[in-house]
């Protein structure tokens, strides 16, 4: 008999608000390490809580993880009317700038909320905190999303909203690794190339992950690296994740993939999850829930096993009862320090 704790390699979408019949049965049988969700899954409040429970109780594992890319700013798969809207990375960044204690306060702050937010809904992991670092050429896939330009500064507000998020019950997932700030154009629609040296790369772009490698889990970047392996995206590259993730970042947690529906990769859905896997990542990311391409993805990986399911366990095990928190007394004190970073921006 399959025990619950069973797990293939990838993290799946849904279609919709609910599960239908098939996605049902596909998570029964293709057993999925976790789901993540998005703004077209998201209704009220109960609406989400059901659908988290429908997925863990087709799989019959009352703690499977579940996913969401709740930032602020531009990435927020909830908000008004249910729930507040957060500002982007970049607010705590010009208040750090202004007041080191303040920023950290903030980026803490933002964290534990949306943590809280979460924790409500049964979502326990948050792709978040975004590690990017922002140039002058940086595209707006991630922008305001990037705390800013200073290696020093992101680390410490990115290590900031981890600890928020877990001192409420909820996983980090540190992106994009390692390092999509360089970026010219959206890797959701092309492949980025990226010429910097490895050399500045790893003082400038690489110094954030590597300063939070003790993270329990890291998001790959669909990112080609010229001085690294300039024929492979990062997420597809053997030189990239073994010699630059695990060997100079000395990123030991759970890897996951960027999403494969992203068209920076080439080839079938099938054949993309193949190459993940096969490059050292531990596990696929697979978010736009089409049935035939979730079937794609689940027929090309095997069952988690090996330092994969051990990273994974360590993952999950460093998840911890949430803090008690006085949340008005929270958004009180978040409120007067967002304003002090100038948001929300003023409307003419």
């Amino acid at each position: 008999m399959t025990s619950p704790k069973t797990a293939k390699a990838f993290i799946s979408g849904c279609a919709g608000t609910a599960l239908t019949a098939d996605e049902t049965a596909f998570f029964r049988n293709e057993r999925p390490w976790g789901l993540i969700l998005f703004k077209r899954n998201i209704g009220t409040a109960e609406e989400v809580c059901d659908l988290v429970a429908s997925f863990r109780e087709a799989i019959g594992d009352p703690d499977r993880p579940v996913l969401i890319d709740q930032e602020g700013g531009r990435v927020q798969r909830i908000g008004p009317p249910n729930w507040p809207s957060r500002p982007a990375a970049r607010y705590a960044g010009r208040l750090y700038a202004e007041d080191e204690a303040s920023g950290r306060r903030m980026a803490w702050l933002q964290a534990r909320l949306i943590a809280a937010d979460l924790a409500d809904l049964g979502i326990t992991i948050d792709c978040l905190p975004v590690l990017d670092l922002a140039t002058t050429e940086t595209h707006q896939a991630i922008g305001d999303r990037s705390y800013g330009h200073d290696p020093d500064m992101v680390a410490v507000l990115g290590a900031a909203t981890a600890e928020g998020l877990m001192a409420g019950g909820v996983l980090p997932v540190m992106k994009h690794m390692p390092g999509h700030g360089r970026a010219v154009v959206d890797s959701h629609y092309q492949l980025p190339a990226v010429s910097a040296s490895l050399s500045t790369l790893m003082k400038t772009d690489f110094a954030p992950f590597r300063a939070l490698a003790a993270l329990p889990m890291g998001m790959t970047a669909h990112i080609v690296f010229e001085a690294i392996d300039p024929g492979r995206p990062a997420t597809v590259s053997e030189a990239v994740i073994g010699g630059v993730i695990r060997e100079k970042i000395g990123f030991d947690g759970l890897l996951m993939s960027d999403d494969l529906s992203m068209k920076a990769l080439g080839g079938e859905p099938g054949d993309r999850a193949r190459a993940v896997i096969g490059a050292g990542c531990d596990i696929v990311l697979h978010c736009n829930g089409l049935m035939d391409e979730m079937r794609g993805v689940a027929a090309a990986v095997s069952e988690l096993s090996g330092r994969s399911a051990e990273r994974a366990a360590a993952a999950l095990a460093s998840r911890v009862p949430a803090h008690v928190l006085d949340r008005e007394g929270a958004e009180a004190e978040f409120a007067i320090l967002a304003e002090r970073a100038g948001w929300p921006p003023a409307t003419a």
